[in-house]
């Protein structure tokens, strides 16, 4: 378990599907991410089985044990962002009654640390899709610097291609920000 001053980031329970489906039934969460709303609270179980019990992922919660979003780093076999092993991909959501607190950067912060601290990580990848702003805004605030846009890609859970924009944050860089804040 990860701690901030706001937040508890702890592996998906089962008990946890009831919250999960509340935010996740939303389609302004999961469509810019790429995925579908969940359409149950059994689905949103399934998925927490499935999907989000996958290591080094998170659930993003407030200091009652609430989940109210979810972050994870897919490491080397999970993801197609890199193949190395020092390098990982972030990945986040959270809940619209609580978006532009501060509280996904909040939780990303302490991620990177524990994914260059702890996990010995170089490099972390992020992406987002055109036009998930919110998304491209965190990555700004994290300090991740555009690398490249991918046209064309397929996005299998919802039967359609869209463009994609994908950033990256060194170690160094994450670094000489954290010395700067």
């Amino acid at each position: 378990m990860l701690e901030t001053r706001r937040l508890l980031l702890r592996p998906w329970q089962e008990t946890d599907a009831q919250s999960l489906y509340e935010y996740a039934k939303d389609p302004d969460i999961g469509l810019p991410a790429g995925w579908p709303p969940h359409s149950s609270v059994e689905n949103s179980r399934e998925l927490i089985r499935k999907v989000l019990s996958a290591p080094e992922t998170y659930a993003v919660c407030l200091k009652d044990g609430r989940a109210i979003g979810s972050i994870g780093l897919k490491l080397q076999d999970h993801t197609d962002m890199t193949d190395r092993e020092d390098e990982c991909e972030l990945g986040y959501w959270i809940g619209k009654p609580f978006w532009g607190q501060g509280l996904i950067p909040e939780a990303a912060q302490e991620l990177l640390r524990y994914a260059f601290e702890e996990l010995g990580m170089r490099a972390v990848w992020c992406g987002y899709y055109e036009g998930n702003e919110k998304s491209r805004r965190v990555q700004e605030k994290l300090g991740f610097v555009y690398r490249y846009t991918t046209h064309n890609l397929d996005i299998p859970l919802l039967g359609e291609r869209r463009t994609g924009h994908t950033s990256l944050l060194t170690k160094e860089r994450w670094e000489q920000l954290r010395q700067e804040r």
